[in-house]
């Protein structure tokens, strides 16, 4: 990775719209979904030098603190390699890593309404079983995840992984480990979609159970119930996605990210101006 700017002391976030802790997510995850894409894709080729921080910042228009942050993620998934004091290079790609499972599901881009369609009968498989096997230790994690979300206020992106912990912690409670890795390969859409549906007003839908619903049927050990509530639940996308629910999930996420981010600007632009 390349050294921080002299020009500003210790990397620190400049003033600017990447200040505000939940734009700067959103913009990290705009700009880690992009080099991911066009690394997987090929657009940008094995060997290739990735530009430094302080060019990737004016390309994107964010701060370093966000490069930073995004270069991290490349490299834990092993799409990039650092090199100190020389810069970060895509790295080839293994069969087996070409080969992911989520390669493959967006290989068939799929639509926000086929993730929910998948995620029902597994979700609601898993969830019938964590209420019959959770442990106490279980049922503190879902508690945990509940209460992340519900504390998250507007960051979208805190929201989103609250969420996804929430749902991780019934597949863990579920004590099924091959639920559970079905879940996990389809994390990354799922992910893409709770950045939409945290932010949607209508997803708050009177009536319709969440997190705290389900966990009080897990918790009561019933059955019936958990599994009813769980299918609501991931049925409200079907009646309130609209036009999104028949586009692809990267591209209904992408455009989401575009749409928060705009907002966000608005936000600020009324802010600066005393509206």
């Amino acid at each position: 990775m390349q050294p921080s700017d002299a020009s500003s002391p210790s990397g620190s976030e400049r003033p600017g719209p990447a200040a505000d802790p939940a734009r700067r997510g959103l913009l990290t995850e705009r700009i880690a979904r992009q080099l991911e894409h066009d690394i997987r894709s090929g657009e940008i080729a094995v060997g290739t030098k990735l530009p430094s921080e302080r060019e990737l910042a004016a390309q994107f228009g964010s701060s370093r603190n966000v490069v930073r942050e995004v270069l991290r993620r490349l490299e834990a998934q092993h799409l990039i390699e650092v090199a100190p004091g020389r810069g970060s290079f895509v790295r080839e790609q293994s069969s087996g890593q070409a080969r992911g499972y989520d390669a493959l599901y967006r290989a068939g881009r799929p639509t926000v309404r086929q993730l929910i369609e998948a995620r029902i009968p597994l979700e609601v498989e898993m969830v019938r079983l964590a209420a019959r096997r959770a442990t106490e230790e279980d049922l503190a994690a879902m508690r945990s995840a509940r209460d992340a979300l519900e504390a998250a206020a507007d960051d979208v992106v805190v929201k989103a992984q609250a969420d996804m912990d929430f749902h991780d912690a019934i597949a863990v409670a579920s004590k099924n480990p091959v639920l559970r890795i079905m879940l996990s390969s389809i994390s990354g859409m799922m992910f893409e979609m709770m950045l939409r549906s945290n932010s949607d007003p209508s997803i708050g839908e009177p009536g319709v159970p969440h997190h705290p619903e389900i966990l009080e049927a897990v918790e009561a050990r019933d059955v019936d119930l958990a599994c009813a509530r769980m299918r609501e639940h991931l049925l409200l996308g079907l009646r309130t996605y609209g036009a999104d629910l028949d586009l692809r999930v990267d591209t209904m996420a992408r455009n989401h990210i575009e749409t928060l981010l705009g907002q966000a600007e608005d936000r600020r632009g009324g802010s600066r101006t005393g509206t």
